[in-house]
């Protein structure tokens, strides 16, 4: 009997080792994969397009303030943030708009600021008009639905 009670102590106990073993590998499988997942997220940038349709400097503020904050909390280096104007909310990126100062700055810090061309056309404006270092696209609307399309969030302020 005491031979029997030994070879199941042996048994009872490999078994527990290779248990032990198993949930071990798992949990460190698990790690590494958390990980992975973690630096992939670190490693990717956070998009966010801002639509501003809108001729008000209020609205025009809130966009600005919008993308400050996230690059303020996310670090400029991990964002790429696009502001689109395009219909009513074109006004505000010529030289003369009462927005020029902070639009000029958020451009410096590295927002894209983008103007409607469609708009301008229609509005008999000229890149000659508007402030500078801006980009162009063909159509605001369609600008926003191809980044959408990328993977960008969507703000409307």
């Amino acid at each position: 009997m005491k031979a029997h009670n030994i070879y199941q102590t042996i048994l009872t106990t490999a078994l527990l080792i290779v248990t032990a073993i198993a949930f071990s590998q798992n949990a460190i499988a698990g790690a590494e994969s958390s990980r992975s997942v973690q630096d992939i997220s670190a490693s990717k940038k956070t998009k966010v397009v801002i639509q501003v349709s809108d001729n008000n400097p209020k609205k025009w503020n809130v966009a600005l303030n919008n993308a400050e904050n996230v690059q303020h909390d996310l670090g400029k280096s991990n964002v790429d943030i696009a502001i689109v104007a395009y219909g009513p909310g074109l006004p505000m990126l010529e030289l003369q708009s009462i927005t020029a100062n902070r639009i000029s700055n958020a451009i410096a810090r590295g927002v894209k600021v983008i103007a409607c061309e469609n708009t301008m056309r229609k509005d008999k404006m000229t890149k000659d008009d508007m402030l500078p270092n801006l980009s162009y696209t063909k159509s605001g609307v369609v600008y926003l639905v191809r980044k959408e399309a990328e993977g960008y969030s969507y703000i409307k302020p």
